[in-house]
Parts: C-alpha cells; sequence; structure tokens
C-alpha cells in the first residue's frame, strides 16, 4: 500500500529489505536536493532522522534504511526505538532535511511500514510524497566513496521530547503531582514504555503496567479500540486506578479507560485535550480555532463550541489536519482516534501530550473521569467496512440522492451531516477496502446510516 507520506505492507512478501532501503534512498535524494534548494543552506550534508516502533523486523529495516540514507550522501542520526512524536521532534531539533519512521502503528504484527516527514516535522504532502516515489521508481543517484554519509545516535531524544511537554505552560505539573494518581497502563508491548512510563514518574503517579515489553510482540490487536482493551479494564479495576491508558506501537494515539473499567473511546482523548487547552486560555480576543478530521466525533465538536471556539474540519490524516492547523493557526486539533496536536509542542498526534493533557484536566477539575464523560454530550460511532470497488463516484451520487436534505462535503471521499449526525464514506488509505462511519445519538440510527451506505455499495 502506497500512501501520500510512507509506504506499507506484509514484512517478507510485500516489504523487503531491497524495499525499504530503496525508499529510504529516494527520501533521502529528496532532502538533499530540497536542502541545496534552501536560500538558509547550512554547509555539510543533509541529516535524516531515523526512528523505529519496537516490531520485531524493526532493527533488519533500520539498517536497510540507514544504509539507503548513507548511499545517497546523507548523514543519519538514529533514535532507536521511540515513539513517532520523538523523531518528529528530532526533526525540527536538529534542523534535519527529512525523517524516516519505521512503524505500521496500529496495524498487526505482520506489518511495517515506512512514514516520510519533512523538514518541518510534518508528515509529507502529497507533492513531495510523489517526488520520493519517482525516485525510488527511477533509482536515486548514489554517492561516490569519498561522499558516503555517515550515522550517529541520539540518546536524548526521548527526554527532551518528555521536557518540551512539562514546559507547555498548561500543564499545571504541581496540581497533577498533588493529586498522586494511580494510573494503569498497556503498551501493547510497542514503543510506549519507553516514554510514558518516564513520564508519569515525573509527574508523580503510581504505574500499574501491563504489555511493558518494547519487543513487538503484541499480545492483542494493537489498535487501542474498546473491544481490545479488556485486560486493561480489569488492571484499571483490580488497582483501583483513577485513569487507564492505552497507546498504540507507535504511540502516537491515546485511549481511555475510566475508574470504573469502562473504555470511553479514542474521541474522549482528543475532547478531553481540547477541554483542557480551552478552559486554560485566557478569554476575550479572538476566538481560539480547533481543527479536526471529517470523521471526529460530534463530542470534539461540542466540547469546542461550548467554549467559544471557531471548528475547522480537514480531509483524514494527519499530514492533511497538521497543515490546516498551520494554515488556520489552530490552537489545537487532532484526530478521533486518540491523536492529540498542539502546535504549542509540534504539530503531530502524540500520545505522552495527551497523558499529560488528560492528568492536567483531571487535576483541575478534580472530578472523575466517568463524571467528565457523565457531563458531555453522547453519541455512539458505527465504523465498517466493506470491499473497494471500481468507481466510488457512482456510490457518492447514490448517496447524496438518497440523502438530499444532509450536508454534503466532498474533500475526502464523502460526508454527509446533519446537526446531530453524520456520515462519512471514504476510500482507506491502509487497505484495499472502503470504510463507512456514522456516528447519531443512538446506536440504532448510527447503524442505519452504515446500513444504507452497505446497500447503496452492494
Amino acid at each position: 500500500m502506497i500512501s501520500v507520506s510512507g509506504i506499507r505492507g506484509h514484512v517478507g512478501t510485500d516489504l523487503t529489505p531491497e524495499l525499504v532501503a530503496r525508499y529510504a534512498a529516494a527520501l533521502g535524494a529528496w532532502a538533499a536536493r530540497a536542502t541545496n534548494r534552501r536560500a538558509d543552506r547550512q554547509p555539510g550534508r543533509p541529516t535524516v532522522i531515523l526512528g523505529r516502533d519496537a516490531r520485531t523486523s524493526g532493527p533488519m529495516f533500520a539498517r536497510a534504511a540507514a544504509a539507503g540514507l548513507m548511499s545517497v550522501g546523507v548523514d543519519v542520526i538514529d533514535l532507536g526505538v521511540v515513539p513517532t512524536p520523538t523523531v518528529q521532534l528530532a526533526v525540527e531539533h536538529h534542523h534535519a532535511a527529512a525523517g524516516l519512521i519505521l512503524t505500521a502503528s496500529h496495524n498487526p504484527i505482520e506489518w511495517n511500514a515506512l512514514k516520510f516527514v519533512g523538514p518541518d516535522g510534518i508528515f509529507l504532502d502529497s507533492e513531495a510524497g510523489a517526488a520520493v516515489r519517482t525516485l525510488a521508481e527511477k533509482g536515486p543517484p548514489r554517492a561516490g566513496w569519498a561522499e558516503l554519509g555517515s550515522i550517529r545516535e541520539d540518546a536524548d531524544a526521548v527526554k527532551r521530547h518528555l521536557d518540551a511537554i512539562l514546559a507547555l505552560p498548561m500543564i499545571d505539573q504541581a496540581a497533577i503531582r498533588k493529586r498522586r494518581f494511580t494510573v494503569a497502563l498497556d503498551c501493547v508491548r510497542g514503543a510506549g514504555a519507553g516514554a510514558i512510563i518516564p513520564l508519569l514518574e515525573r509527574l508523580s503517579c503510581r504505574v500499574h503496567g501491563i504489555n511493558l515489553e518494547m519487543d513487538g510482540r503484541f499480545p492483542r490487536p494493537p489498535e487501542p479500540v474498546p473491544e481490545n482493551l479488556g485486560e486493561l479494564r480489569a488492571l484499571v479495576q483490580a488497582t483501583r486506578a483513577d485513569v487507564g491508558l492505552a497507546v498504540d506501537p507507535d504511540v502516537d494515539r491515546l485511549a481511555l479507560v475510566d475508574e470504573c473499567g469502562n473504555a470511553i473511546g479514542e474521541d474522549y482523548t482528543l475532547a478531553f485535550a481540547v477541554r483542557a487547552v480551552l478552559d486554560g486560555r485566557l478569554t476575550g480576543g479572538t476566538p481560539p480555532t480547533v481543527v479536526v478530521n471529517l470523521s471526529t466525533s460530534l463530542v470534539v465538536e461540542d466540547a469546542a463550541r461550548s467554549r467559544g471556539a471557531r471548528f475547522v474540519r480537514a480531509p483524514v490524516g494527519e499530514a492533511n489536519v497538521a497543515r490546516t492547523i498551520r494554515e488556520e493557526g489552530a490552537l489545537i486539533g487532532g484526530e478521533g482516534n486518540g491523536g492529540v496536536m498542539l502546535p504549542a509542542l509540534h504539530i503531530g498526534r502524540d500520545a505522552p501530550l495527551g497523558v499529560a493533557l488528560i492528568l492536567h484536566l483531571l487535576a483541575q477539575t478534580g472530578v472523575t473521569l466517568s463524571r467528565l464523560v457523565a457531563e458531555s454530550p453522547r453519541y455512539t460511532i458505527v465504523k465498517a467496512k466493506a470491499p473497494r470497488g471500481s468507481d466510488l463516484r457512482v456510490l457518492y451520487g447514490r448517496l447524496r440522492q438518497r440523502f438530499s436534505d444532509a450536508t454534503a462535503d466532498e474533500r475526502d471521499g464523502l460526508r454527509l451531516a446533519w446537526q446531530d449526525r453524520w456520515l462519512h464514506v471514504r476510500p482507506s488509505g491502509t487497505e484495499p477496502i472502503v470504510r463507512l462511519i456514522a456516528e447519531a445519538p443512538t446506536q440504532a440510527d448510527a447503524e442505519a446510516l452504515v446500513a444504507a451506505g452497505r446497500e447503496l455499495l452492494d
């Protein structure tokens, strides 16, 4: 699967060391060309930051990627096993020409992927991604023996990341430490433990953890959705934790379990992060802007609008949301899959940031997580998949005709919206399927919308 900002596939069949080396070399060549065109170009070879999650194929692919990058005359700074947002921040810190992250995020254990990051710390847009693919297909220009790149490590990247989070003015560290929260943590044996545990310790939390080994041998489906969090729910109840935290393998998504052991859904992560930031903002002046994607829950929109914020939706995909955040000058944004994006830190999904904001909100309000959920408007999201047909435009036309009273948005598939519900039908960027997502005040209403989409798809 080839997307705007990278490629992914099954290890050993679709994705091989040879392919990884070729695409890494293409990214390096693209970065070198882009660097040479910059007016503020610094002397010396361009640098690319390399990081990965804990998948078992990671060491093999990291070596292949480093070789590919060095072969085109690019220096490599290897971070090892770190969260995806740590790599993005390191690109900015080192003023690097690009970043390469080896992670298939929430995909199952047999997958891996390359994600391409630009010099601004944001995933590549469609134009830059196409340029990298063209270089990979044609074969990037290789360096001679005297121009090969070097490689070195950076062992402080995670600490810098946590330092930057705790330095944010909207995080009240003293209030969090005073509460001495008991936290249950599930890192699905991905890259999370190396960052989340030190963060919680610095905030004086008592931590009970499962799946903390960073060996990539996922004990369950790695996506942190409610149906996969049974063990964490039990841990919350057994330890009487104040909150349960679950992250995906590359630590850019955060899901929550309340103190009663209820998995509350990832959209609440962003809704409560938005509330934490907006509640601490000084009143007056221009209303702040919140940016989310087209498939994000209305619970986030309600949290933003109830606090006087301007609300903007962008096409699905972190790169699309990130660029809209930058264009709109947003205060905060993200995606309803538990991805919190705060420009004051960096414009990328960041689970450690989400952890700090959620704990801040709990400390400031003095109420339980279940109480915060109960006080929020309730909606139900239903998600479904279907085989991808040859021409989705026909389906979109049928849906618009069927639901002529809805507001239609065709920037990313088709989103049909009403005041208290919506249906989004779009081709997946990571799988050969069509995704149907609906939200409504009741399960039955959301299921009816999805059923209508399925009916017209057949």
